[in-house]
């Protein structure tokens, strides 16, 4: 079947039309022609349509184990669970790209068909800019990493997917990490058009939140299922450590956070608008400064997908052309941008942009660790790496800073606010926050008193988020049935961000709980042998084989146990992936509350290497490793509330059809 040549003429396609979108969607403005607007939005739509055929086809050829796809032979195998085989289509640099744009244009099509609120010049530019980003992507697809190429000899067998890659978390996370990165390049789209057409006002950025938002939770969730599959599935007991890779996806969800709050001050005060369409060009800057640092091969990393310079260079090139050009016409614009509102020192946005701050400046210390170690080997030769003492000295304060302020800035006023009656508002929170703070210090182990510090400040976030809810509802202070009535009519605005600071306060007492009372061992083990961790007697009752879908595995059986009394069985693994020669570690979790006790089961030893001596006839030890990691769930439950938080405030009403209601306010 010639499935995989349709597939490369449907990509091809999906590549004209997008050019077509360019042209159309520019004539269209230049001509302020209704008709050439709408073919510039139909040639959105059918360049999704194509690049939407090709990924189907690829999807279909995994499914298949067309191995006379290159791309299917180098990462599938006939033995691979289905998921997997699904998964391969996006586990390698040419699967991803597609994957990317498949996003790209998908998000193109959509802001084409929802996007009929907008002025018809402003939405022309902006689909103008959408398909241009899925021009420059596409080529580079369709020339340089067309997953969909035939080879001429296929072989019998593919050479199967990467094992670590290999688990249903990372499965999805990737559809869900693109989803958040491109979903940035609408936003960027409506900086470009905005800039062109020299308007940036408070209908400028309601029309940006729900993208922003939109592609906000989608990379929470994203960098989330990361950390996760990190987690379990690498076997080292952390769940970040401040790869270039995890920097990568984490750069732009910081900066989002800060375009979302930046908005808010333009949309409710007509201010900050050079600032948040600066926000907004950077985002996908940095979405795609991520795409040039997985896929290079200038960063060695699990999560990288290719080792590549001259496809590195191309990626460097369309990042330099989109980024170039987008801040060279910000460079020209902004400074003729109307000035915004005045507002006190003391007030809500105040607040909003002492929170902008602390996000960019952070985003810079995140930016500046993951660069210096490759600018410094450029300019010298000598390899040096940045680490979590880098971060945790520079990161960690700013973020404490922004979470001990960010309680006060939902109660402040507009304009002008009274900073000791939102004090006032507070003190009950504050006073929680510092007994559970106290408490931890004084109960737990008075040597964590950086742990008790963080504690405390995940306590205050916890407690603000309450504070703000009472605040809004005006509890205890009007009768009961009229709280609930006021509890009940919030908008899904003031849900989604109360569930959003909720959510960062979670994670904040989760990381806290796990980096400060983390516990570890490491023992070689016999069979009847065992190890203590944090009150818990580990003891390793047996190991045996285990037949897998397309590995074999050595299984072992932990018995653990506390105060004599049985808690949990563990089952860690090995894996042995006969097709690409690869073993790894498959761990065990006991879930002990929100609280984990992770094994994991190393490789198997003689006696006589691991005792150093002459043991003739011994039976053979393995390396066991246990970790306790208190309130470990907390920190994966985190960014599950406030993307929840995020959806929450997709749904209000006022922010899906706030532009529709506008029309008639912003002429053509």
């Amino acid at each position: 079947m010639m499935f995989a040549e349709i597939g490369s003429y449907a990509l091809a396609m999906g590549l004209a039309f997008a050019i077509a979108q360019v042209g159309l969607s520019v004539l269209a403005r230049l001509k302020r022609s209704t008709v050439l607007a709408a073919a510039g939005e139909g040639a959105a739509l059918a360049s999704f349509a194509g690049v939407a055929l090709a990924f189907a086809i690829l999807i279909h050829a995994f499914v298949t184990s067309d191995f006379s796809v290159a791309n299917v032979a180098t990462n599938s195998h006939t033995e691979k669970p289905l998921i997997y085989k699904v998964a391969g289509a996006w586990g390698s640099h040419e699967g991803s790209m597609l994957l990317w744009c498949l996003a790209l244009t998908g998000y193109g099509a959509a802001a084409a068909t929802l996007g009929r609120g907008l002025p018809k010049g402003l939405k022309a530019l902006m689909v103008a800019t959408q398909g241009g980003l899925g021009t420059v992507f596409l080529a580079y697809t369709v020339f340089a990493s067309n997953p969909l190429n035939r080879i001429a000899l296929p072989p019998v067998e593919g050479r199967s997917l990467n094992p670590l890659l290999q688990d249903p978390a990372l499965a999805i996370h990737p559809p869900f990490l693109y989803s958040g990165y491109v979903g940035m390049s609408v936003v960027f789209s409506l900086a470009v058009a905005a800039l062109i057409e020299g308007r940036v006002d408070a209908a400028w950025a309601r029309w940006v939140r729900p993208w922003a938002l939109a592609a906000w939770s989608l990379l929470t969730v994203g960098i989330m299922l990361g950390s996760f599959w990190a987690y379990y599935e690498l076997g080292w007991g952390g769940w970040w450590f401040w790869d270039p890779v995890e920097n990568a996806s984490f750069m732009p969800w910081l900066i989002a956070t800060a375009l979302l709050h930046s908005a808010i001050v333009t949309e409710k005060r007509g201010a900050l608008a050079g600032w948040s369409l600066f926000l907004a060009l950077s985002a996908f800057s940095f979405s795609m400064l991520g795409a040039f640092l997985v896929r290079s091969g200038v960063l060695t990393s699990v999560h990288a997908f290719a080792v590549d310079p001259k496809r590195g260079v191309l990626l460097l090139i369309i990042l330099g052309l989109t980024t170039g050009l987008g801040f060279a016409l910000f460079a020209w614009r902004a400074p003729k941008l109307a000035p915004g509102g005045v507002f006190a020192p003391i007030s809500r946005e105040s607040a909003l942009v002492l929170n902008n701050i602390l996000l960019a400046a952070a985003t810079a210390t995140v930016l500046l660790g993951t660069l210096f170690p490759l600018i410094r080997e450029a300019m010298t030769g000598e390899a040096i790496s940045v680490g979590p003492p880098y971060f945790n000295l520079t990161f960690v304060p700013l973020m404490a800073a922004l979470a001990i302020l960010l309680p006060a800035g939902p109660l402040l006023a507009w304009k002008r606010g009274d900073a000791a009656g939102v004090l006032q508002r507070l003190w009950a929170a504050a006073l929680a926050a510092g007994v559970f703070g106290v408490a931890a210090y004084a109960l737990v182990s008075p040597q964590k008193a950086l742990g008790a510090a963080g504690l405390t400040i995940g306590a205050w976030l916890v407690c603000g988020a309450v504070a703000e809810l009472v605040e809004r509802t005006r509890a205890f202070r009007v009768p009961a049935a009229d709280s609930l009535r006021r509890l009940v009519g919030l908008p899904r605005g003031a849900w989604g961000m109360t569930f959003a600071h909720l959510g960062l306060g979670v994670f904040v007492l989760g990381a806290c709980m796990e980096l400060g009372w983390h516990g570890e061992a490491a023992e070689t083990l016999p069979i009847g042998g065992s190890l203590n961790v944090a009150g818990y007697h580990l003891v390793l009752e047996t190991v045996g084989p285990v037949d897998g879908p397309n590995y074999d595995a050595e299984r072992a059986v932990i018995r653990a146990t506390r105060d004599g009394r049985p808690v949990c069985t563990g089952e860690p693994n090995r894996r042995f992936y006969p097709a690409g020669g690869e073993t790894v570690s498959g761990i065990a979790i006991c879930y002990r509350g929100f609280s984990h006790l992770y094994m994991v089961l190393g490789e198997r030893r003689s006696a006589q290497i691991a005792t150093g001596g002459n043991h003739p006839g011994a039976p053979p030890v393995w390396l066991v490793r246990a970790y306790w990691n208190p309130w470990a769930t907390l920190i994966f439950l985190g960014p599950v509330i406030m993307a929840l938080g995020g959806v929450i405030s997709l749904s209000d009403r006022r922010l899906r059809l706030g532009v529709a209601r506008r029309r008639k306010e912003q002429p053509a």
